[in-house]
């Protein structure tokens, strides 16, 4: 009786972990046309007492380049992620650089999170450029000399796989993934791009098929599991 009880528990278990499995799954496959998203995998595992466990890694792989024809748009074309600041204070990283001029002149993300320490556009500006090291240069005609106006940092982690999901496809860190440390003097930043997301779709389809498959199967012996189950009780009765 206690082995079967062990064997619907472990079918239990594992089936619940195939569902978790699934659901990053449909995340990574609605998020196929998301700027600047990492595809997360989540890693099925066997302990020792047979029962299936699993642990999340970002693929951190760079997404492709898209040239757009806006100017605050910008990509970073290599490893890193840009700091970014929530109204409440927050800091969490992000490479979605779909960005935009706030309500008070400052850059900030769609969501309206302030890009970096802060840089604010003056509202007669002409053009603004984006240098590849992140300096950012304000132009107040057609004919006037550049001045900065601030710099949109990038930061790396010791093991980026390792960060978490955080707010609209921003990231935060953990334990694992290590402090930022502030990149400089690398040329990373293209203006007029974004990134695209990593996820490629096959892989993400036929994971899913793959995963269907072992839930039916995942589903069917749990059930032979509890016939037997029901028939041993009724045996002692």
């Amino acid at each position: 009786m206690y082995n079967m009880q062990a064997v619907v528990r472990k079918c239990i278990n594992n089936a619940t972990t195939q569902f978790d499995r699934l659901g990053y799954i449909a995340n990574n496959v609605a998020n196929y046309n998301t700027i600047g998203y990492k595809t997360v995998r989540f890693e099925q595992l066997m302990r020792e007492d047979g029962y299936v466990d699993g642990a999340l890694r970002t693929n951190c792989a760079s997404g492709s380049i898209k040239v757009t024809n806006n100017q605050y748009d910008i990509a970073i074309d290599g490893a890193g992620y840009i700091p970014v600041v929530s109204p409440d204070g927050e800091i969490q990283y992000t490479r979605d650089g779909s960005f935009k001029r706030g309500a008070d002149g400052y850059l900030v993300t769609t969501d309206d999170w302030l890009v970096g320490d802060g840089i604010k556009i003056p509202a007669n500006s002409y053009k603004f450029e984006i240098k590849p090291n992140g300096d950012v240069l304000n132009y107040d005609n057609l004919g006037s000399l550049p001045e900065k106006i601030g710099t949109i940092p990038i930061v790396q982690f010791d093991c980026p796989e390792s960060l978490d999901q955080g707010h609209n496809n921003k990231m935060v860190v953990t334990e694992e993934s290590g402090n930022p440390r502030m990149v400089k003097n690398e040329n990373l930043i293209k203006q007029y791009a974004i990134e695209t997301s990593n996820t490629n779709i096959y892989d993400e389809i036929d994971n899913l098929m793959r995963l269907n498959t072992s839930m039916i199967a995942s589903m069917n012996l749990m059930k032979v599991a509890d016939d037997m189950y029901t028939k041993a009780i009724n045996l002692r009765e």
